[in-house]
Order: C-alpha cells, then sequence, then structure tokens
C-alpha cells in the first residue's frame, strides 16, 4: 500500500484504537473487575485448605483477622470446625463457585468488549475506505486491503478480548501470591520467585523474535490474498489465455512463502514453550524440595508446603503466559500499524465553497492541464466549452488524455492548472455528492453487483418506478434481451456480471445511467463491446430521449460522426475540433483514422460476399 504520510508512533495508534472504541469500554472495565475476583477467590482455595490442615486437624494457633476470628468462636471455635469439617470443605466450594461465576462473567464482558472492538474497527474501515481518494485506491492492492479488514482485524480483537486480560490476571497473581506468601515464609517466596526473572527475559527476546516474523507472515498472507483475489475476479482471462498452470505455480509459490514464514513463528513458539514449561516445573520442584526439606527440619508446616507448592504453581504458569502475551501484543501492534494506514488514509475533501446549484449541462474547460503524481503531464492546456444539450465526441489514440478528462470532470483528480466550470460554476465549488449524482458515467468496463439485473439497473435512481427502468433498457437496446432469459429482470448477476457478456454488461450499465436522468452524460468508450449495429440502435435511441449534454468517447468513427462537436486529442492537446464532416475534409489524425476504419469495413464486407 502507498505510504501517504509519516507513520505514526505506536503510542498513537493506540490512542486512537481507544478513542474508537469508546462505546464498549466499559466491558474491559468489568471484565478486569470480573478478573480481579477470580484471582482473589483462586487464592482463597489454598488458604482455606492449608487453614483447615495447620488449624484445624493440627494444634497450630489461629492468625486470622479480628471479625473472622470472633466468628469461629461465636460458632464454638477450632473443636466445632475440627467436629464439622464439612464447613471448610462448604466454604472451598462457596468459593470456586464464586469463582466459577466470576470467570463467566469475565468471559461474557470480554467477549463483548472484543467483538465490540472488532465491529467498531470494521465500521472505521470501511467509512475511510469509501471516503479515500480515488488515486489511493488506485494505489492500493484490493487483496491486502481485504486481508487487512479481516485477517488484521481479528488479530487486534484476539488480543483486546484475551491477553489484555492475561495480564491483568498475571498481575494480579504475582502481587496476591506474593502478598500472602511473604508474611507466612520470606525464605519460601524468595525461592518461589527465583526464577520469574530469568523467564521474564526469555519473554521479552521471544516477544523481539515474534514481532519481526509475524510482520513477514503477515505480508505474505496479504500478497497470497491478493493473488487469489485477482485471479477469482479476472477468472475469464485466466481462462481465456490457459493460464490455469501459470497462476497455480504462482500461488504455491505464495502460498509456500506464507507457510514458511508462519512455520517459523510456530518453531519460535515451540521453543519458548518447551524452556518455559521447563523453567516453570523446575520452579515448582525448587519449592517442593525447599519447602519439604524446611518441614522435615520443623521450620515449616505441613499446610504451608501445601500452600506454597499450591501457589507456586499458580505464580509461575500464568507468568510462563507473558511470553505469549508480549507475543500476541507485538503482533496486535503490527496488525494495528497495517490498519492505521488505513484509519489514517487521507479523505476526500470539500476545498470549495460546498455549493449546491442547479445543474444544466453546460460544460467548460478553460486552459486545463493535468499530471499524475507519480507520472509526467497528461493533458496541456485543453480549451473547449459544449452548451447545454448537446453531444460532444472525443477521439484519440491510447494514452491521449481521453479518459483523463472525465476523472477531472467527476473531481476524481483535480487539475494541475486551469478551470473545469460547469454551468458557469468551477466544479471545486461544487459538493462532491452533487456533483457526481449530476454527472451519469459509463466506463468501458463497468462494474456490475451480485444481483438481479433488475436492481442493478435500479441502482441509478432507487425511486425509479419498473416502467422507467424497461424505459431505459429499452434505450440501452438490453430490454428484449433480459426479457428472453428465464427469470427476466429477476435473473442473478454473478460476480462482476460474470455471467453477462461484456456487451450485455455496457448495456445494462447504461440502463443504469438513463434511470438516473443525469444532465450530463458520459459514454467512456461504453459501446466498444457492441456490434455496429446495436451501436447505432443505442446512438438513434439516445437521439430520441432528451439525455442532456452527452460525452462520447470512442475509437470508433461511425460512433463519433452524429457529435456536434468532435475533439480530437493527441499526446494530451486538443489538435482538431469540428463536426464530422470538417474533421474527415481536413488533413490530420481524424482523416487518417476515418480512412483506415473504411479501408477496414470495405475489406470485411468483400470477405462477407465472398
Amino acid at each position: 500500500m502507498q505510504q501517504t504520510q509519516q507513520a505514526p508512533t505506536r503510542a498513537a495508534r493506540w490512542k486512537r484504537l481507544w478513542r474508537l472504541i469508546s462505546g464498549c469500554r466499559r466491558f474491559f472495565f468489568y471484565t478486569i473487575l470480573a478478573t480481579l475476583l477470580a484471582v482473589l477467590t483462586a487464592y482463597l482455595s489454598p488458604l482455606i485448605v492449608s487453614f483447615t490442615v495447620d488449624s484445624i486437624v493440627g494444634e497450630k494457633a489461629m492468625n486470622l483477622p479480628g471479625w473472622l476470628q470472633g466468628w469461629i468462636d461465636a460458632i464454638g471455635g477450632r473443636e466445632y470446625l475440627a467436629a464439622h469439617l464439612w464447613l471448610p470443605a462448604l466454604a472451598v466450594l462457596l468459593v470456586q463457585g464464586g469463582n466459577a461465576v466470576c470467570a463467566y462473567f469475565r468471559g461474557r464482558c470480554s467477549a463483548l468488549g472484543g467483538e465490540g472492538t472488532a465491529k467498531a474497527l470494521r465500521d472505521a474501515l470501511y467509512r475511510r475506505l469509501v471516503r479515500a481518494p480515488y488515486a489511493w485506491h488506485k494505489a492500493s492492492s484490493t487483496g491486502d486491503l481485504v486481508q487487512r479488514c479481516t485477517s488484521d482485524v481479528e488479530t487486534v480483537r484476539r488480543f483486546l478480548q484475551m491477553q489484555m486480560m492475561e495480564v491483568v490476571r498475571t498481575v494480579m497473581m504475582a502481587l496476591v501470591a506474593v502478598g500472602v506468601m511473604l508474611p507466612i515464609n520470606p525464605m519460601l517466596t524468595a525461592v518461589a520467585c527465583s526464577l520469574l526473572p530469568l523467564l521474564m527475559i526469555f519473554s521479552y527476546f521471544y516477544s523481539r523474535g515474534v514481532e519481526k516474523h509475524f510482520r513477514m507472515a503477515d505480508e505474505a498472507e496479504g500478497a497470497m490474498t491478493t493473488a487469489l483475489q485477482e485471479n477469482l475476479t479476472g477468472m475469464r482471462v485466466v481462462r481465456t489465455f490457459a493460464r490455469q498452470g501459470q497462476e497455480l505455480e504462482k500461488f504455491t509459490r505464495l502460498n509456500r512463502d506464507y507457510r514458511a514464514k508462519s512455520l517459523r513463528l510456530n518453531d519460535l513458539m515451540g521453543i519458548y514453550w518447551g524452556a518455559s514449561d521447563t523453567l516453570g516445573y523446575l520452579q515448582i520442584a525448587l519449592v517442593m524440595l525447599v519447602s519439604v526439606a524446611m518441614a522435615v527440619q520443623g521450620t515449616a508446616s505441613l499446610g504451608t508446603v501445601m500452600l506454597f507448592s499450591t501457589y507456586s504453581s499458580m505464580l509461575t504458569f500464568p507468568m510462563r503466559q507473558l511470553g505469549r502475551i508480549l507475543a500476541d501484543l507485538v503482533k496486535a501492534d503490527v496488525s494495528l500499524a497495517r490498519l492505521d494506514e488505513i484509519l489514517t488514509a487521507p479523505q476526500e475533501e470539500e476545498p470549495g465553497k460546498a455549493l449546491t446549484p442547479p445543474i444544466r449541462g453546460r460544460i467548460t474547460f478553460e486552459n486545463v492541464s493535468f499530471a499524475y503524481p507519480d507520472g509526467g503531464e497528461i493533458l496541456h492546456g485543453v480549451d473547449f466549452d459544449l452548451a447545454p444539450g448537446r453531444t460532444v465526441g472525443i477521439l484519440g489514440s491510447t494514452g491521449s488524455g481521453k479518459s483523463t478528462l472525465v476523472h477531472l470532470l467527476q473531481r476524481l483528480y483535480a487539475p494541475t492548472d486551469g478551470r473545469v466550470l460547469i454551468d458557469g460554476v468551477d466544479i471545486r465549488d461544487i459538493r462532491r455528492d452533487w456533483l457526481r449524482r449530476h454527472v451519469g458515467i459509463v466506463l468501458q468496463e463497468p462494474f456490475l453487483f451480485s444481483r438481479t439485473i433488475g436492481e442493478n439497473i435500479a441502482l441509478g435512481d432507487l425511486s425509479a418506478g419498473e416502467e422507467e427502468r424497461f424505459e431505459a433498457a429499452r434505450t440501452a437496446c438490453i430490454h428484449s434481451v433480459i426479457e428472453g432469459f428465464a427469470d427476466g429482470y429477476d435473473t442473478m448477476v454473478g460476480e462482476r456480471g460474470v455471467t453477462l457478456s461484456g456487451g450485455q454488461k455496457q448495456r445494462v450499465a447504461i440502463a443504469r445511467m438513463l434511470v438516473q436522468k443525469t444532465p450530463i452524460c458520459i459514454f467512456d468508450d461504453s459501446l466498444s463491446a457492441v456490434d455496429a449495429e446495436t451501436d447505432a440502435a443505442i446512438r438513434e435511441a439516445l437521439l430520441k430521449r432528451d439525455t442532456g449534454t452527452t460525452i462520447l468517447i470512442s475509437h470508433r468513427i461511425s460512433t463519433l460522426r452524429g457529435a456536434d462537436t468532435i475533439l480530437v486529442l493527441e499526446d494530451g492537446k486538443i489538435v482538431q475540433r469540428g463536426a464530422h464532416s470538417e474533421l474527415s475534409a481536413q488533413e490530420g489524425l481524424y482523416r487518417r483514422i476515418c480512412t483506415i476504419q473504411n479501408e477496414l469495413d470495405e475489406t470485411a464486407k468483400g470477405g462477407e460476399a465472398l
């Protein structure tokens, strides 16, 4: 994807995300609260068991808070609890039940926060995409954008929903465990924490390795998604040129690259989990060895041994998750950086006055020049004035700037010099959506949605009635063809219109524009896929219908000869202008093309006669 500005810092990216998810922040706060309660209840059970072994079954003095000691004394003290051991067991069950309830709410709130984040991200990304300038989209890969809006969003969601809460849980478990163990036995506490610094250092270096390899794997997945998207949308071309083998080889190569980079991530994970398992079990063994030795010497009770053995496990294995948390953090940061390129993409703005003037169709180009940001100048001092209700034809070789004129008229690009006016108003001062609502266009390669033919035509004006859609289809010479389909206007169009021929797609797109009833109609070589007879029929139908000001861009002289004025472009300049009768009598590009096409037509007729 083309970089349009300096990449935001990591802090800026996360602040932007935090602002974006304002509607679901409360769920994360609820999750943190449920996590804290779950940690506290998880540590209560070993304490109850240790207290039961040492101070109820055993003879160790009770060392309890005053309110709890008073409650025990009120029911009969140690003797009563020793005779009713089901009470400590019930306490353990109640604590575990509370832990289960907290775990449930933690999972539910975390899911609500995570899914809310994903929704907010997808909505924000789509808003930015639909408002990004045309030039930005041309410089971006569709497959890569799809991968960012799916896989990268999922990576961020998974971290916020799962691993961010694990950070809270890990920190709380460490603090509570140390806070409980330290007053009981400082020496055993030091032993229980002795290997944790080593585990934290190991986790840090593991996360750094993950960051590098995850970025490589993510980019490889984007390249693979792009290849898949291009092949699915261009399947007709792939089959036409029998390139299935080459495209399969290309996809296999990209898939192999993605697999190799993903395996490197898995290798790192395997090394980390193996080493952290070893450190974790070594920590537990060390605690048990020291605590048992102290119990034999009489410096630690049996309950203390049980308590520290349990706490050591509860402390070590959450800390072991630290590496995974850090790894998922850097993955989320890499994904967020890729998403941020969309979230900070430039947006179409209204630099002018955002006027909504009545548009009748007078088009004026005043000394217009244009150059693409990454290329040379395309148009040089283009001047012409087209009165409302007239038709102008534009002829020129490939790359002469014909389609660029259309892009400027719809404000997909802005002139680098000069002005474009409609009815005397600079189009930069006309509100963009208002302008495009009044300037209809049919491209050489029209896009049809995966809907019925009738729905595709109705997109021009959703309020148009059935008869209006039929009339537009008749003008486009497609009505009888549609009626010939088994389902008529309810016939489903395949993705990008693949179930229709090129000419049928162009005519459906023409009908869609005609339904819109725009005062300015542009046909950008949009009759190239129809035969000459249908071309003539469509032009004749357009002349009978008040379609407003019309711009015809074509390579066919037969398509342009009926225009009021024909502009001939060469190297971005207007080299000839006039009616067909004038231009065909002048020396120049128009006459040469006219002569060549006439000779080709005569040759074709001669071949048919033979």
